[in-house]
């Protein structure tokens, strides 16, 4: 043992013990004598610094007791010591009465002493093993992670080949499929594994460099060439197809070309020039067929057209007007759909319904106004147009495509609309038709197919300058009418001043949802040069009461018909609805002073005169006494008379009504203005007698008034 006496020595002392224990062993023999004695080498003990141990000692409480109770240190150390040396004997004999166990404990510490040194001896070894074992361990561990990533880049490495040998080899089908098969479904799928082969061998620059490459490279061309020319017949057979009569184009694009649409990746791909030479056989077959179609079409159209108008169907031509070489007429007036808009309005409502199949409506014996057969013919454009867009962006990737396709088609529509355009002399039409160009654009544009936006607006820009000719040209009929060829001895509205109105309506209804600013002005400046004409014609009327009843008819005509257009009236409505009003007023007056002279005469100039002013001029009941036993006793036959003359005078009988109630109504204004006056005279209350009541002449006014 390291701390002072080993196991061995202690079991001996305890041995040794014991056998003195035996033999009679006397303790105080071997201890010695436990008599205190004097250390001989105290004197030399030095007490330097026993001051500070007694202060120190001072606070401790065994000291203190002892210096309190004034007992000499010495002896009370000396009887310390001897308990002391009495303890310890004790302690003594209690481990030799213990001996024999502590003797057995020894061999027991002995024995397991000595197995713990064969452990010892064995976890060394253990120890040796186990770092043995873990170096191996380490070394394994090395070894597997490098055989892992051997592994893992074998497997890259093997997928690697495996995708290279893949996408390099030909296998026999693939070339079996390519040189001898259908063009069908499998022969599109085939295409597409050539197609990815021929891209790996000119993408991947590692594969130009591979020996393999040479072996299947003369290969690939082979197949690739053979493939080119097997869909290029492939495609031009059906494109023949295409050229073939009756054949419904848009289900063969649709249900045929379409499935084949790859084909055309693959030459633009793989056979650039066999893709250009197809698109050029697409486009050329396209142009002609639509361009044939289209062609066939406009002139089964042409059959169905209704002329509405020629050069001289003008709002201020005269009716019986013929020029030597020009052909007889019917009277305009008789021809309302050259001025009146009247059911061509529909085709703006059924702008989106299908195109005319003309054949249908020739079997029927139908003409139609030429915006009718216009709008089919863009109808079907529309339809078409939208149809070959959307295919060829969809089978060729190309939208430019079209424009190409749709040149030829262009041109024919032009060669047929630019005559027709300048031979038009139907303004009506003409609007209409810009106003189906105006639907159509709006039509294309939900479509959003933009491929006719640049032919839309051309048309749209050729039809408004060949508008604004024709409308001026009705502007100049009026500001160059003949007045005396066009009078005609008739207070009822004018055939000039009709058809103005029913065109002025007519665009008036056209411009309701558009509010076509130019259109307005044109629409101002007609009705300028037409109130200029029809003050001229009415003062070819040799008396002024002819002149208004002229002017208050073709008024009243005009706003009637202007109504009928739009119930909000507009400028020019309210324009005439002014001149109806004041030459109105102008009528009643002429017709009570053709009846009444004299009592319109007096209530004027006398009845408002103040009399206390210049009594030399007041008035006299001689000098009224005429007027109110006149106007007693033929009142209400003037207003008989006024009644037929009203009646037979204006066309409209609301009109003439309305005027009727106005005269009447200020006709008693001026009888009650009169007897006003009778009452301020001396000596008018005898005149009573010969007085019209109001409530009579109010009665008479109730009673015409039934008629309206």
């Amino acid at each position: 043992m390291s701390d002072g006496i080993s196991i061995d020595a202690l079991g001996q002392a305890v041995g040794d013990f014991g056998s003195h224990e035996k033999l009679g062993f006397d303790l105080g023999a071997y201890v010695g004598d436990l008599a205190f004695e004097e250390d001989s080498g105290s004197e030399d003990i030095s007490l330097e610094g026993l001051q500070q141990e007694l202060e120190e000692c001072e606070s401790d409480e065994v000291v203190a007791n002892i210096l309190s109770s004034g007992a000499k240190l010495r002896e009370y150390a000396k009887g310390v010591e001897n308990n002391l040396r009495k303890v310890e004997l004790d302690s003594i004999e209690d481990y030799i009465k213990e001996s024999d166990n502590l003797v057995s404990l020894h061999d027991q510490i002995h024995d397991c002493d000595s197995i713990l040194s064969q452990m010892e001896t064995l976890l060394s070894g253990f120890q040796e093993e186990i770092g043995s074992i873990s170096s191996d361990i380490k070394i394994l561990q090395e070894k597997s992670m490098d055989m892992g990533l051997r592994l893992k880049n074998r497997r890259v490495a093997e997928s690697k080949l495996a995708k290279f040998v893949e996408d390099i080899i030909v296998p026999p089908k693939m070339i079996d499929v390519i040189v001898d098969g259908e063009v069908n479904e499998e022969y599109i799928r085939t295409l597409e594994i050539l197609s990815k082969k021929l891209k790996f061998v000119a993408a991947d620059p590692a594969v130009k460099s591979s020996k393999a490459l040479k072996d299947v490279e003369p290969e690939l061309e082979k197949l690739r060439q053979k493939a080119i020319s097997k869909v290029y017949d492939f495609i031009v057979q059906k494109l023949i197809a295409l050229r073939k009569p009756k054949t419904n184009i848009q289900i063969l694009q649709q249900s045929v070309l379409l499935k084949y649409k790859y084909i055309i990746s693959f030459l633009k791909e793989h056979g650039k020039e066999v893709f250009m030479d197809v698109r050029a056989a697409y486009i050329d077959t396209m142009n002609k067929v639509l361009s044939a179609h289209f062609r066939a079409y406009i002139q089964a159209l042409e059959k169905l057209q209704l002329d509405i108008a020629t050069a001289y169907d003008l709002i201020g031509v005269e009716t019986r007007s013929a020029g030597l070489f020009s052909r007889a007429r019917e009277p305009l007036k008789n021809r309302s759909a050259v001025f009146a808009l009247g059911e061509r309005i529909k085709i703006i409502k059924e702008i989106d319904q299908p195109a005319l199949i003309p054949h249908i409506a020739e079997a029927s014996s139908l003409k139609y106004p030429y915006e009718v057969l216009f709008r089919s013919l863009h109808k079907l454009l529309m339809d078409t147009a939208t149809s070959e867009y959307i295919f060829c962006d969809d089978f060729f990737g190309e939208e430019s495509i079209f424009y190409e396709i749709f040149a030829g088609p262009f041109s024919v529509i032009d060669e047929h609309f630019n005559p027709v355009l300048t031979n038009c002399f139907d303004a009506i039409g003409l609007m209409l038709m810009i106003r189906i160009i105006h639907h159509h654009q709006l039509i294309m544009s939900r479509r959003r197919i933009p491929c006719l936006d640049s032919y839309l607006d051309k048309v749209n820009i050729s039809l408004w300058p060949r508008f604004k000719m024709v409308f001026d040209s009705h502007i100049s009929s009026l500001r160059d009418a003949n007045i005396k060829t066009l009078w005609e001895d008739d207070v009822h509205p004018h055939y000039v001043m009709r058809r103005y109105a029913e065109f002025t309506a007519s665009f008036i209804h056209l411009n309701v949802e558009y509010g076509d600013g130019q259109l307005d002005i044109n629409l101002e400046r007609l009705r300028m040069a037409v109130d200029v004409l029809i003050l001229k014609l009415a003062k070819l009327f040799p008396k002024s009461k002819q002149q208004i009843v002229f002017l208050i008819n073709n008024y009243d005509m005009t706003i009637a018909v202007l109504k009928e257009a739009g119930p909000e009236g507009g400028k020019i409505q309210m324009h005439f609805e002014e001149l109806l009003k004041s030459n109105t007023s102008l009528f009643v007056e002429e017709l009570l002073v053709e009846h009444f002279s004299d009592l319109i005469k007096f209530v004027k100039s006398r009845a408002s005169e103040d009399s206390s002013s210049n009594p030399e001029r007041s008035i006299t009941v001689a000098e009224v006494d005429p007027l109110v036993k006149d106007f007693g006793s033929r009142w209400k036959t003037a207003i008989e008379l006024m009644h037929k003359d009203i009646i037979t005078s204006f066309s409209n009988f609301l009109c003439g009504m309305e005027i009727l109630r106005a005269a009447l109504t200020q006709l008693l204004l001026y009888y009650t203005r009169l007897t006003d006056c009778i009452k301020k005279i001396p000596g008018g209350s005898g005149l009573n007698k010969d007085l019209v009541s109001i409530q009579s002449i109010m009665f008479e006014i109730r009673k015409y008034s039934k008629t309206f």
